[in-house]
């Protein structure tokens, strides 16, 4: 992923012609009910919205409050590495002192009277201090003086400089600063592409639950009517004659009808909490969506695919953004390990100074000579500094050590979780798939167990009660092939998310601007 960069306004491009789904948008004929083309009768008027699963997607990386949020994230880390640059920023100082002292008069050894004495003095100083990144120090200097009393100028510019050797030399704390800076900043950007695939993995399961919800609601409507029809065909026969009033058929088919209103009042409300659980996803103002019913411009289908462990393994181990913060921790403590090694050796220094003087009678004397620069003085050397024990230091580091082999083995640790988690993950989608062929026969047996019960019902030969158990077995049926037809496309979209392959699934174009 490229850096961000500074403005962070991240637009997402989902080329149309780029944007597959695994969601086809032909009904496959052997599933249960027909798609949707309308609101589910009975459960609202509101006006519906039809929206593909890439207009959610696009919906949901726009407005979702988990997204915008994360958003910030690189953006103060970016702030963050600037201000740590902060630390070779020149300081300048200016000074300005102006001296009035009076001393009363007195005797001397000989007991002559001395007279009271009276001196003024104005005195100016200005510099400009700060360090370079190799860690050389500088100060240049100037200073002026002015003293009524002595009717004398006198003053000097210079620059001073000091340049370690060992301690501070190849990694001081501003540098430490930056370097850790610079990884925040790559572990905000790895947070923010974290974020965009949870919200769009949940984008997805969110779209197929609302597809298998409002398909759930047309199997339980199919249901109640198969109830209702077996009702009044009873009580059909019951009037001819052909059933007796007295044998509790009326009574299970009654039961019947009711068990199924009350099967359709819960498909209704799972249905209302889809809609809400999708419509949370993809807005940041939940009031304008609440009368309106999003329609899926999709149906719940089966697309058979290849699944290779090896393969989603490497995707894993190099595109998943945990693994890489992980790596970035490991990066940091590399960097902090470095700093502290260094601040173990004993503080050696490199000094120098050189400037010219001045002297007159007034200020401009004194700048005068000093431009002339007649009378330079300079000095140079070395200082050496030793902590006797330095015991912070050196456990310091001992920590750093400690430290970085317990980031290492974590990093370790969530590299073998990913591996057992993909590892499930595509365990989880082969079973899927194959449910689906097995919820498919299911229902299609079903279907014709009933049918056939019917017909030996119609002749006589059979009992409600076990045309009532044939219509419950269909149902169940029916609402296990939708499952798992949605359950198939949750785990495709969970084994990408483990895979860290998700935007790149979806032809979701993240760029910068």
């Amino acid at each position: 992923m490229k850096s961000i960069s500074a403005i962070f306004l991240l637009a997402m491009t989902i080329t149309a012609a780029d944007a597959q789904t695994n969601l086809p948008m032909a009904w496959d004929t052997n599933s249960v009910v027909p798609p949707l083309t309308n609101v589910v009768p009975g459960l609202n008027t509101n006006e519906t919205r039809s929206l593909t699963l890439e207009d959610c997607i696009a919906e949901a990386l726009q407005h979702n409050f988990d997204v915008q949020v994360e958003r910030y994230a690189p953006e103060i880390s970016l702030y963050d590495l600037r201000g740590a640059y902060g630390g070779y920023d020149p300081v300048l100082s200016v000074s300005g002192t102006h001296s009035f002292n009076v001393r009363p008069g007195g005797l001397n050894a000989e007991l002559i009277p001395l007279p009271a004495t009276t001196s003024q003095s104005d005195s100016f100083n200005s510099g400009i201090s700060g360090a370079l990144p190799t860690g050389l120090q500088y100060d240049f200097s100037g200073r002026v003086t002015d003293t009524t009393t002595s009717e004398s100028s006198g003053g000097n510019i210079a620059v001073s400089l000091t340049q370690p050797l060992l301690k501070n030399f190849w990694v001081d704390s501003t540098r430490l600063s930056i370097s850790v800076a610079k990884n925040r900043l790559k572990y905000s950007e790895q947070s923010l592409r974290q974020r965009f695939i949870t919200t769009v993995t949940a984008v997805e399961n969110a779209f197929y639950e609302l597809i298998y919800a409002r398909e759930n609601v047309q199997v339980q409507q199919q249901a109640m009517e198969l109830a209702a029809k077996q009702l009044g065909d009873d009580r059909q026969r019951v009037k001819i004659q052909v059933l007796a009033e007295r044998g509790g058929t009326i009574e299970q088919d009654e039961a019947q009808a009711a068990q199924s209103r009350a099967n359709l009042i819960g498909a209704q409300f799972s249905l209302a909490k889809a809609q809400n659980t999708l419509k949370n996803l993809i807005t940041d103002n939940y009031s304008q969506w609440h009368d309106t019913d999003i329609e899926p411009v999709a149906t719940l289908a089966a697309t058979r695919q290849l699944f290779d462990v090896q393969d989603s393994w490497n995707k894993g181990l190099t595109q998943r953004p945990d693994l890489k913060q992980a790596k970035l921790d490991v990066e940091q403590q590399g960097f902090q390990l470095k700093y502290s090694f260094n601040q173990i050796f004993p503080e050696l220094d490199l000094v120098g100074s050189y400037g010219f003087n001045g002297q007159g009678t007034e200020f401009h004397d004194t700048f005068g000579q000093i431009n002339e620069g007649n009378a330079p003085f300079y000095s140079y050397g070395a200082q050496l500094s030793i902590p006797l024990s330095n015991v912070k230091a050196r456990n310091s580091y001992k920590a750093g050590k400690a430290t970085a082999q317990q980031i290492l083995l974590r990093l370790k640790q969530l590299e073998q979780n990913v591996m057992v988690d993909i590892d499930n993950a595509v365990k989880q989608a082969q079973s899927s798939y194959e449910s689906v062929d097995a919820t498919r026969q299911a229902r299609t047996y079903a279907e014709v167990a009933l049918n056939a019960e019917q017909g030996k019902y119609s002749a006589g030969k059979s009992t409600t009660f076990i045309v009532l158990q044939l219509q419950n077995n269909l149902t169940s049926a029916r609402s296990q092939e939708i499952r798992a037809l949605a359950d198939y496309n949750e785990a495709l979209a969970n084994l990408a998310q483990q895979e860290g392959d998700t935007l790149e699934r979806r032809k979701i174009d993240l760029k910068a601007k």
